[in-house]
């Protein structure tokens, strides 16, 4: 294995290296790719390619005319043939740009350049690809295409996106949503520092309308177990209030604490039909990557 497989490297390092575009490529060259397969076949108005006949395809999509010239039986294939159409959900919000360690990247940091490899492998196996970000509202929208200069768009769109504004709000979601139209995949990369009950009915609502849902839970690893020290000042990233209190005295109700959220938001996810995925910063690309390919995301129905 060499030592420059960027998907195994921490990923602090990894960021170090490079641009958006620099990270995910060479993250996804260490990766094995194909994600997926497509459940959908069908046929849309805009034409892509012809591609040889196939036993079972319908006869009305024959192109007589080259049958005629080259006596062989090609199909019109048209984009949502080839495509699934996959979005990126990426939470933006204040708490994302939180970082428990100077050292570590933050969570916003992280869930960028996760979402930038992941987005390369579905476009890379001709998945319609697209980006919706955001915080109190939407800050990005990039419509799913699978057209040559689609990945140059995505990875421009990803590079310029830092934590902003507060926490997501109902109408944020609810424009999120009406951006989903068309089933398909759909990845939402947030660390869930948001109203639950919110967001679980958005989710809801897509996978009634059949989405294939994944959800990627972000986490810095200090939010998962308190380091040991003396008195420190506990901060929410949304509001600013803060209280001073010693973590050692609290890392064991703390400990319980998350681990009841973890178990609440897997099992609330997991009943819709609807994958989870939990990742610390600290976790290699390629390891989280691994995860989402074995994962149990909801099937479109």
């Amino acid at each position: 294995m060499s030592a420059r497989r960027l998907d195994l490297l921490d990923p602090s390092e990894v960021a170090g290296l490079g641009g958006i575009e620099v990270v995910a490529r060479g993250v996804v060259e260490g990766f094995l790719s194909g994600l997926h397969r497509s459940p959908y076949r069908g046929f849309s108005v805009e034409f892509a390619e012809h591609r040889p006949y196939q036993p079972g395809d319908e006869l009305r999509y024959l192109d007589w005319k080259i049958l005629g010239r080259r006596d062989r039986l090609y199909v019109k294939q048209y984009e949502e043939e080839t495509n699934l159409r996959a979005t990126l959900v990426l939470d933006v919000s204040r708490s994302m740009g939180w970082s428990g360690r100077p050292e570590r990247i933050t969570k916003c940091a992280y869930a960028v350049r996760l979402a930038a490899a992941l987005g390369l492998i579905l476009l890379r196996q001709r998945d319609a690809t697209g980006l919706i970000a955001f915080d109190e509202g939407v800050r990005e929208v990039l419509p799913p295409k699978a057209r040559s200069g689609q990945w140059h768009l995505l990875a421009g769109k990803l590079q310029d996106l830092e934590a902003g504004g507060g926490t997501a709000a109902e109408p944020a979601l609810r424009r999120v949503t009406d951006l989903l139209r068309r089933r398909g995949m759909a990845f939402l990369i947030s660390d869930l520092l948001v109203d639950r009950d919110l967001v679980l009915t958005a989710l809801r609502y897509l996978r009634n309308r059949g989405h294939a849902l994944t959800v990627v839970h972000v986490m810095d690893p200090a939010e998962v177990e308190l380091d040991p020290g003396g008195e420190a000042r506990f901060v929410d990233p949304e509001t600013g209030e803060g209280v001073v209190a010693s973590p050692r005295d609290l890392r064991r109700d703390y400990a319980v604490t998350v681990d009841g959220i973890v178990r609440a938001w897997r099992r609330a996810c997991r009943s819709g039909g609807i994958g989870y995925h939990r990742v610390t910063t600290d976790t290699p690309f390629g390891h989280a990557l691994r995860r989402l390919a074995a994962g149990d995301g909801g099937a479109p129905r």
